[in-house]
């Protein structure tokens, strides 16, 4: 992949300026109708499913009480991973990005929650919802383009050190929560000297503090409370596996909604006086989605329409469901890809881009597969309408 300007044939050349302004009506559209539409069922779905993920990880810690028994150990080591995985999914990513604040409610407020995770809430909003989705995909403005360790477009100029990132990326899968602490610390803009050192100061004690509550619930009160079961070390151990499946699969969900072939990057240039339109046509194209079944959606909190939450991420998550079939009409009708696929497709895809990049291009060009990608042809675009017609709305 390479830079959306750089390439020879570019995907949204057919767009004109009246098309993509008119694109970015249509989605506005779209946004209003959920505004107008939320309500009681989708108070009631986010407090089932935080319900729902409280007991399940009371019942697992309980369970693991009595974790010197084989079956005990199992089911509670399952449940407690996945306890995780929805609070830091469906639950604490969503919540913080301020999906649920229209319910008034001071419990499920993204002003309020403080998360299952090493990274402390508020360093994690500036990084995530302020940066990375005002500059999704922006080569040199969006830091998740590969957490600032891994090179990931072929514009950006490779150096002896890329070819360690598949090892950095698994280590950095193993430990995500860490390293997404870390990232949030802002350590690389501090060391280049781009960040004041006091407000380093402030925000490090921050993430030890918030790194410290964490190791001490997971691996010393609940393993010490196992000690009057004689389940301590089991505990522990249950502790560790459920956070590191947590990690993983966090980890794996991220990749595949912003790394894999068929989504594009950008030049800062590009951004350069971008209207609302430009800013959705941006977010198209610069995501991916996974496609599955309900269990699958709701596990990576929705985030499996990658695309949807680019597009409107302070709306209900539960809703994506119902406007990504919209959002594809869209894509079609103005004649732009909507990447999508299974999970293992769309995760090895992106593993493969991370091994391919670590070498020099050149030798990166053989590992390229060349697919057959069919064009995309625009079927209603408001440029080719008669005067008189106007778009379709969604």
């Amino acid at each position: 992949m390479t830079a959306l300007q750089k390439k020879e044939h570019n995907p949204v050349a057919h767009l004109t300026r009246d098309d993509i302004e008119a694109l970015g009506k249509e989605l506005d559209a779209v946004r209003a109708d959920v505004l107008e539409a939320r309500g009681a069922s989708d108070a009631a779905y986010i407090r089932k499913v935080i319900k729902t993920q409280r007991g399940l990880e009371m019942g697992s810690r309980a369970l693991l009480l009595g974790s010197r028994w084989k079956s005990a150990f199992v089911i509670g080591t399952i449940g407690l991973t996945v306890s995780k995985v929805l609070e830091n999914m469906e639950i604490g990513h969503n919540v913080m990005h301020g999906q649920w604040d229209w319910m008034r409610d001071s419990k499920i407020h993204s002003t309020t929650w403080e998360w299952d995770n090493a990274s402390p809430a508020d360093l994690w909003k500036h990084s995530h919802n302020e940066l990375h989705h005002t500059y999704t995909n922006v080569l040199g403005r969006d830091n998740d383009l590969g957490y600032g360790i891994m090179r990931v477009d072929e514009d950006q100029p490779w150096t002896p050190f890329y070819l360690g990132q598949p090892v950095w990326n698994f280590v950095n899968a193993c430990f995500f929560e860490y390293g997404i602490a870390a990232y949030d610390l802002e350590l690389g803009k501090y060391f280049i000297g781009r960040k004041d050192k006091a407000v380093f100061k402030r925000d490090a004690k921050k993430v030890v503090n918030k790194i410290r509550a964490q190791v001490t619930k997971d691996y010393v009160v609940h393993p010490a409370l196992a000690l009057l079961t004689g389940s301590a070390r089991r505990t522990l151990i249950a502790n560790y596996t459920a956070n590191l499946g947590r990690n993983l699969w966090t980890h794996s969900v991220i990749m595949c909604g912003h790394f894999p072939e068929g989504v594009e990057t950008f030049t800062k240039t590009s951004i350069k006086g971008e209207t609302r339109g430009d800013w959705y046509l941006r977010q198209m194209i610069g995501s991916a989605n996974i496609h599955g079944s309900k269990a699958m959606h709701i596990a990576t909190g929705n985030l499996s329409f990658q695309i949807e939450h680019h597009l409107f991420p302070d709306l209900p998550s539960n809703r994506y469901s119902e406007i990504a079939p919209k959002v594809r009409d869209i894509c079609e009708r103005y004649g732009l890809q909507y990447t999508s696929g299974s999970l293992p497709r769309q995760v090895g895809s992106a593993w493969m881009k991370v091994i391919r990049l670590s070498l020099p291009n050149h030798l990166a060009a053989r590992l390229k597969r060349q697919k057959r990608r069919t064009p995309v042809v625009p079927t209603a675009l408001p440029s080719q309408q008669p005067a008189s017609a106007t778009p379709t709305a969604a």
